[in-house]
């Protein structure tokens, strides 16, 4: 018998609200999807949410947290990140003027991500959860089915 016997794995991670925790987090991520086509972008989510949080919540205050929960699937890979309140606005997407240094990071989120969802509210704080479809082999097309041998008249 497997180890693991369902087919959803999860883990949680918490993180003291400082801006190097989100390098530990990001490398986190990527370690655990390690084997999901998914990896790299988990890994991009987690760091452009954890920053949001820390930037836009009370968990950059010097005593906040920032909560990362990974849940995988078959299918897929849901990222999700909770900060620990005191945001003046609902996370939402921007479209910032091209000098802007800031503004870009949920929208980055939303196009990688295949769904987005945002819960909570400013007291308790607000989860932002980005879901990632996984391809599984069977959906992959083999490499010569995008390029079609070609043949060449003698």
């Amino acid at each position: 018998m497997h180890e693991y016997t369902s087919t959803v794995r999860i883990w949680e991670l918490s993180c003291p609200g400082l801006r190097e925790e989100i390098g530990r987090a990001r490398r986190w991520t990527h370690d655990i999807l390690s084997d999901s086509p998914c990896a790299d972008d988990a890994a991009l989510i987690v760091t452009e949410l954890g920053t949001n949080a820390l930037l836009h919540s009370a968990s950059g205050n010097g005593t906040g947290v920032v909560r990362i929960h990974l849940r995988r699937t078959v299918d897929s890979v849901a990222v999700s990140v909770r900060d620990s309140g005191g945001r003046q606005s609902i996370p939402h997407t921007e479209e910032p003027d091209e000098d802007e240094i800031h503004g870009r990071g949920l929208g980055l989120v939303a196009a990688l991500a295949d769904h987005l969802e945002v819960r909570g509210d400013s007291t308790h704080g607000y989860t932002v959860t980005a879901e990632l479809r996984q391809e599984t082999p069977a959906e992959h097309p083999h490499p010569d089915e995008h390029f079609p041998a070609q043949t060449h008249a003698p």
